[in-house]
């Protein structure tokens, strides 16, 4: 992985594009594909376990006094991403597929990320503090608020299907893996920091093992033959026209707003992107049975470039804070 990153290559994104490759050919079927469910659903659950170690509610609680910041964070990522995610139903059927727009949709109602988002705002030398506040905000909230949102925006515009026993699957899977991992925190938390390459090692391994399992069922369904690679070019064109605009509207909103640079970086950064490491185990446990492959699609490609594009305004800025003159 170092070598990769050496040479400005993300092995994690690597490695995720290969499970989608390995999928393809060798899709999971017969014995194997009840295997690879059932470890699945362990992952998931092992998944939401650790992001609940790893999230202290001691630091959100000490943040909660910029308020300001973080309702602005929390507002473009619940609010303004669902617009326009609703937004771009026009473009269906003319240019998106049903299944397509309900992957952009989806991935419009994502809590934000949390590791990028703080880099990102280390790099350009905004307020780290604060970032950490709003990122973890916005994944606590996530783990309730999205299904809430696939809910009432997805069921309703017949777009995808979220059934009862969904909702006990995100009790199970998610939700309750989660509290377990914010009460164990006291308990293994050190453990976890002391061991934190294998940890992140096991949580990005069962991130890869959802997206294989999830393209392993699309496959069975049929996925290339349903998006070809024309689509495939209108998903990166539109990923990279919405994180543009976001990217633009969180811009100006920490200007208009009356924020510090060190704050506007964090607007700028936690409210445009999108939780890869979140979307992939909830759609799999939201959709359950549908063409799970085809709805996360938008969310891999968007991921991808939003890290890309992040990077070099990141490094852009943090340039510019350097600068002789420059002011804080």
């Amino acid at each position: 992985m170092n070598r990769l990153a050496r040479y400005g290559i993300d092995g994690f994104i690597l490695a995720i594009f290969a499970a989608v490759v390995v999928a393809s050919i060798f899709p999971a079927t017969g014995v194997w594909e009840t295997i690879t469910l059932w470890t699945m659903r362990a992952c998931i659950a092992l998944l939401f376990f650790l992001y609940g170690t790893r999230i202290a509610p001691s630091d959100a609680l000490k943040g909660l006094g910029h308020w300001r910041l973080h309702l602005v964070v929390l507002f473009t990522t619940f609010a303004i991403f669902p617009f326009i995610g609703i937004s771009l139903q026009f473009l269906e059927p003319a240019v998106l597929t049903p299944g397509l727009y309900a992957g952009f949709l989806f991935l419009c109602l994502l809590p934000s990320t949390v590791q990028s988002s703080i880099a990102f705002t280390s790099i350009a030398r905004g307020n780290v503090a604060g970032a950490i506040v709003s990122a973890s905000a916005s994944n606590l909230l996530g783990v309730l608020l999205t299904p809430l949102l696939v809910i009432a925006l997805m069921n309703t515009t017949g777009h995808a299907q979220v059934s009862p026993s969904a909702i006990v699957n995100i009790v199970l899977q998610i939700l309750l893996p989660f509290i377990v991992g914010q009460f164990a925190r006291p308990y293994v938390g050190g453990f976890l920091i002391k061991h934190a390459r294998p940890t992140r090692l096991v949580d990005r391994a069962s991130i890869v093992l959802v997206v294989y399992a999830a393209f392993s069922e699309s496959m069975r369904e049929g996925i290339w033959q349903i998006v070809n690679a024309q689509q495939v070019i209108v998903v990166v064109f539109l990923s990279s026209i919405v994180l543009s605009v976001v990217l633009i509207l969180t811009a100006l909103a920490g200007r208009f707003l009356g924020f510090t640079r060190a704050d506007q970086i964090v607007i700028l950064f936690c409210g445009s992107k999108k939780s890869l490491a979140s979307g992939l185990p909830m759609a799999t446990v939201l959709f359950s049975g549908q063409a799970v492959g085809l709805i996360v699609l938008p969310l891999m490609i968007f991921h991808q470039i939003q890290l890309v594009v992040c990077a070099i305004l990141a490094s852009r800025l943090g340039r510019a804070a350097e600068s002789p003159g420059h002011p804080a």
